[in-house]
């Protein structure tokens, strides 16, 4: 069962995509969420990296619904029956971090700059957001950027952990407190 900081961090990523503020999410938040991101990219309709962020963020959807009681609504509960299974499942931890890594890598130079990182979390919470005091925690070597490594083991410390003093918890901004420094 989720701890009370899994549920915390995780309802802060749930409620950003619950735009409608309905206590659940349906197939429409993720449209909307891959609608922000290839927006804020300004990448087409029709292109190859349009249907690739479609796609991943449309997978969530497909993974998340499959495995709810109501596969048209997904509810914070839902996915925290799945946060609970992460911690065994470490294999599709990592694709998934992959997954989005590669979303996340605009000018796949195999790094994420500050500015990805950013886009990220505008995507995600649909507004404009200042991650300047965050990107240097889960900057693990101090590089500039994130590299797949440090984004994997960031991906699977907040999606699979239950440590507040972890950077893993800062993968998706501010989780209502102010992060600590190193």
């Amino acid at each position: 069962m989720a701890s009370e900081f899994q549920r915390h961090k995780i309802a802060g990523v749930f409620e950003a995509m619950d735009s409608e503020d309905r206590g659940f999410l349906v197939e429409g938040d993720f449209e909307a969420l891959a609608a922000r991101w290839t927006t804020l990219r300004g990448v087409a309709p029709g292109s190859g990296q349009y249907a690739r962020l479609r796609s991943i963020m449309l997978g969530w959807w497909e993974s998340l619904s499959s495995t709810a009681r109501d596969r048209e609504r997904v509810r914070l509960d839902d996915v925290l029956e799945v946060v609970d299974r992460l911690p065994a499942m470490t294999d599709a931890v990592t694709a998934t971090a992959d997954s989005m890594f590669e979303a996340i890598d605009e000018n796949g130079d195999d790094r994420i700059s500050r500015s990805e990182y950013r886009q990220l979390i505008e995507a995600w919470t649909g507004r404009e957001t200042d991650t300047d005091e965050v990107f240097p925690l889960l900057d693990l070597d101090a590089d500039g950027h994130l590299s797949r490594e440090e984004f994997r083991l960031l991906w699977t410390q907040f999606w699979a952990g239950d440590d507040p003093e972890s950077p893993g918890t800062w993968v998706f901004g501010r989780v209502g407190t102010t992060p600590t420094t190193r």
